[in-house]
């Protein structure tokens, strides 16, 4: 596919298995770079690209970089796609930077935590000046505690003052960036059947918003659904397949059939009980020194039980699970059955026949840490708007 430079482009930072990356896609952004540090998730961005002929355009020009983000160098490191940039810049710089140093169960150490990367994401915008930037962490970034961190990043975006740890006041003319939203979005409001509220920040070059050519508005998202899809909707085909296999097992198929709809019952139930909000608890991905894979903390698990869903570990794949015959664990518990990767992909939005690379851990892992695809879409469409018709105007009066 050869590339008209009419695309609208974008680079992404911590990637991940990219949950960003294709609702970013799907809403009509193409990638110049993924730039992921695990290797794991790197793999599964490249086996996707691959794989699916709607990423034929990133096969030819998308860099995949496995790669810390503190080390990515776009004049050297933009290989397949350096040649576009340079000649059409970017459209959309856009990171999902990680959210320990702003959840409570990273403790909140905010800018003292090492992991954080928004000083980075502010040196790329310098480098790269794209038309617009997205930056989206969890919820707890909003929280009063960091509002004069807030404020810095605002400051240094927009121009303006802020306050140094120590009192100082900084004044600095910004990098010549609006910011339109800086707020809280729930994934349960664009059909993501979990409870996921994330801090989005979407900010445009000012000559963007406005010029002597005409001023544009960018419209926050709104919600696509009135009513949230729930579990008991999201899973039932895929807990179908799982048990139906076993129903005419002289071993299982009794009991296969008694759990299927005690799983039906307890999903319903609770959606009933919840007016018909039925959704997920938080997925949580964790980190390489969390240990195994769950579904979370003590609360967590006891809303997946609510549920009907065991939350103490992660299910063998249906092929494994009869292979190393662990059904009683994965399909028979007392709390009911455990969550394959497959659905926890479903729980965060991931479309059917994403691939994710690694062992059952890894791939988890990917998948609870991983920005809604249906989220990103919906920022990705209202980013899409301004972009398109700034575009317009520019054209018509050029």
């Amino acid at each position: 596919m050869t590339s008209t430079g009419d695309e609208f482009t974008s680079i992404e930072i911590c990637a991940g298995a990219g949950g960003q990356a294709v609702g970013l896609h799907e809403a009509g952004f193409r990638h110049l770079a993924l730039v992921e540090i695990d290797t794991h998730a790197a793999k599964t961005l490249e086996r996707n690209v691959a794989a699916h002929d709607a990423w034929s355009w990133e096969r030819q020009y998308c860099d995949i970089l496995a790669k810390d983000v503190k080390l990515f160098d776009p004049k050297t490191d933009l290989v397949k796609s350096g040649e576009l940039r340079e000649r059409h810049g970017v459209d959309l710089l856009a990171g999902g930077v990680p959210c320990p140093p702003f959840s409570h169960a990273g403790k909140q150490l905010g800018k003292d935590d090492e992991r954080d990367l928004f000083p980075r994401m502010l040196e790329l915008v310098e480098t790269l000046e794209p038309k617009a930037v997205l930056i989206e962490n969890v919820r707890g970034l909003m929280d009063p505690k960091f509002a004069d961190y807030r404020t810095m990043i605002r400051a240094k975006l927009e121009g303006g003052t802020y306050r140094e740890e120590d009192g100082t006041e900084v004044t600095t003319e910004g990098l010549g960036y609006t910011v339109s939203k800086w707020d809280v979005l729930e994934a349960s409001d664009f059909g993501v059947p979990q409870l996921r509220p994330r801090a989005i920040l979407v900010a445009f070059r000012k000559e963007v918003l406005s010029s002597v050519k005409g001023d544009l508005k960018y419209e926050w998202p709104t919600a696509t659904r009135e009513v949230p899809v729930s579990v008991a909707e999201a899973l039932d085909e895929t807990m179908q397949e799982r048990y139906q296999r076993y129903f005419d097992s002289p071993k299982h198929g009794a009991r296969a059939r008694k759990a299927l709809e005690h799983w039906r019952e307890a999903a319903a139930k609770r959606n009933v009980a919840l007016d018909g909000k039925g959704i997920a608890p938080t997925l949580v991905g964790g980190s390489k020194k969390h240990g195994g894979a769950d579904l979370g903390p003590s609360r967590a698990k006891a809303a997946w039980r609510q549920l009907g869903v065991s939350g103490m570990g992660v299910a063998n794949d249906m092929e494994t699970c009869a292979k190393k015959e662990t059904e009683d664990r994965d399909l028979f518990g007392a709390d009911g059955p455990m969550l394959t990767v497959e659905q926890a992909a479903i729980i965060q939005g991931f479309p059917k026949g994403w691939i994710l690379d690694g062992g059952k851990t890894a791939q988890y892992r990917q998948v609870g840490n991983a920005f809604p695809p249906p989220v990103a879409k919906a920022v990705g469409d209202s980013i899409m708007d301004v972009l398109k018709a700034a575009r317009e105007r520019d054209a018509r009066q050029s």
